[in-house]
Formats: C-alpha cells, structure tokens, sequence
C-alpha cells in the first residue's frame, strides 16, 4: 500500500539582516517604530495571526543585538542569524538554516522586513491563488502611472551639469509593481537562488530568480497598503495605514 502524501505546509521567511541606509534612521529600518511597535513586529504578528502559517523564520545577521527583544513573545517564530550581505543571500541562508523543519514541496513565503502593512486577507489571497499552482507566484500591484525611461545628457557649456530627460514612454499595460509575500515550493525556490549565485545572477527578488529558470510566477494582486518602507517618506505613509488613517 502506498503511503499517504503529506499535505504541503506554508512557511513565512522573512530576511531581516539589512540596515536600510536610505530610510535615514539611527537602527535598521526594520526595528523602527510605527503605530506603536517596532515595524518588523506588526510582520510577525501578522503571520502569526493567520492559521495557514506553521511557522515563521526570521534570518538576522549573526551581531544583531535587537531581534530578541523585538520577537519577544511572538508566537510561532524563530530567530536565524546567518544573514547575508545581501538579501539575496540571506533569503537562501535562511533556507539552508532551516532546512530540518521544511520539505521540498513545502510552500516558502518570502516576506519583506519592511512591508509592515500586510494583512492576513493578503496571505490568504495568495496561498488560495497559489497552493495547486504549478510553480508559485507573488503578490503585485497593476502600475497605475504613466512611465518613464530616462536618459542623462551630458554637460556643456550651457548646461554645466548633465540633466536627465525624457528618452521614451513606456507601456503600463502589462507592468506590474512586485511586492512581496513571493510564495514558492521551499524545493523550487532553493534550486532558483543557488542557481543564480552559481551563475552570478543578482536579483532583487525571489520571482526573478525563478524566472531565470524558464519558469512563470503568478501575479496575484495585492494592496497598496502592503508599501514597502525604503525612503523617509514611506516611514509616515506606513504608519498611516497601521493606524486606519488612509
């Protein structure tokens, strides 16, 4: 008799070893505080309030001396120092780190540190979208404004220095913003990063490096809410949403 397939779990990973130069912040930018708590902990409650989560992995860099505090008392969460120099790395460290605890055909959802507007409904539109999808996907949002792809000039005498124009639009029709969880099978989403740090291929995210495999994530669209904190203004339009105000 043929034994029982186990049913696919859900994981969160969510690489946490950045310090966020750009957010202008005195600490990571993960460790700022919005709404009345630390940003990567409205992450962690959050996938510790949805039930599909088993577990959630969060990869520090081996000197960070503020996640224990953060965690705290959070439910179902595990700390992992063995952070990269990139997130690429920390994302497969992460992986390797937790390898014990996760099957191949586990599903992974990779989650930015600094994506604190996420919601439950969120992660839960995705794994129902993706739990029998062949291949795994990402939340994303439909880019509503007109593009750009500029052009320097360099100086001259009338210009003493170069100046950036307009070199064409670009169709919106088909470009989506990503956004993260990216949702793929721990199996997939490993083979994808070790094969683009074999290859020297940098992504800046997870759907990238499955796509440099021939393969087609799924978009499933997200919400605006669910912005990603880079640059001092996101900090305050972040905690508008925490708090309900917009």
């Amino acid at each position: 008799m043929t034994a029982a397939v186990p049913a696919p779990r859900f994981f969160a990973l969510i690489p946490a070893a950045g310090v966020g130069l750009r957010a202008g912040a005195d600490c990571p930018k993960q460790y700022l505080p919005l709404a009345g708590k630390p940003m990567l902990r409205h992450v962690l409650d959050t996938f510790a309030g949805c039930p599909a989560i088993s577990h959630t992995f969060v990869v520090v860099s081996a000197g960070d001396t503020l996640i224990d505090a953060v965690v705290g008392d959070a439910m179902g969460c595990q700390i992992l120092r063995c952070g990269g120099d990139s997130r690429q790395a920390s994302v497969l460290q992460g992986l390797h780190a937790a390898r014990e605890f996760i099957r191949d055909t586990d599903w992974v959802l990779v989650h930015d540190a600094a994506r604190p507007g996420l919601t439950i409904d969120l992660i839960e539109r995705l794994i129902s979208a993706l739990r029998d999808d062949p291949v795994g996907g990402l939340l994303a949002l439909p880019v509503a404004d007109t593009l750009k792809r500029a052009v320097s000039s360099a100086a001259d005498q009338s210009q003493p220095s170069s100046v950036t124009r307009v070199e064409e639009t670009v169709p919106r029709a088909a470009i989506w913003a990503a956004q993260t969880p990216q949702m793929f099978r721990y199996g997939l989403l490993r083979q994808a990063l070790e094969f683009a740090l074999e290859h020297g291929h940098a992504i800046t995210d997870d759907a990238s490096a499955v796509e440099a495999l021939g393969l087609q994530p799924r978009l499933v669209e997200g919400n605006p809410r669910n912005v990603k904190v880079t640059l001092p203004h996101d900090i305050a339009l972040a905690e508008l949403y925490l708090k309900g105000s917009v």
